[in-house]
């Protein structure tokens, strides 16, 4: 079993940065596939980002490419996400999640490919 704490959200102005923090208990993420999505009032909970934590394959939702990053710290199991360049469009609840994956060249986009997900945190973005 893997908890997930998100922390790092918050309320800033177009054009600013913003991190984002995933910190993993219970086990390590060696062997699992991890990633970020967003959910905006209305809206359904989007793939934002995926990485292979083994090799730390990245895959990016256009949306986002050239303006996030995803990183990770395998000492502190911790997953991580700068936000560049930030947009009025991409205020919403912040998730991390998790699944186990022995697939490392496979990157997941569905929500529901996930097992684990943190408990979200808040991302305004005022123009």
């Amino acid at each position: 079993q893997v908890q997930l704490v998100e922390s790092g959200g918050g309320f800033v102005q177009a054009g600013d940065s913003l991190g984002l923090s995933c910190a993993a208990s219970g086990r390590t993420f060696r062997n699992y596939a991890v990633g970020w999505f967003r959910q905006a009032p209305g809206k359904e909970r989007e793939f934002v980002v995926g990485m292979s934590w083994n090799d730390g394959s990245q895959y990016y939702a256009d949306s986002v490419k050239g303006r996030f990053a995803i990183t990770r710290d395998v000492a502190k199991n911790t997953l991580y996400l700068q936000m560049n360049s930030l947009k009025p469009e991409d205020t919403a609840v912040y998730y991390c999640a998790a699944r186990t994956s022995f697939r490392p060249e496979y990157i997941y986009i569905e929500p529901s490919a996930y097992d684990y997900w943190g408990q979200g945190t808040q991302v305004t973005v005022s123009s």
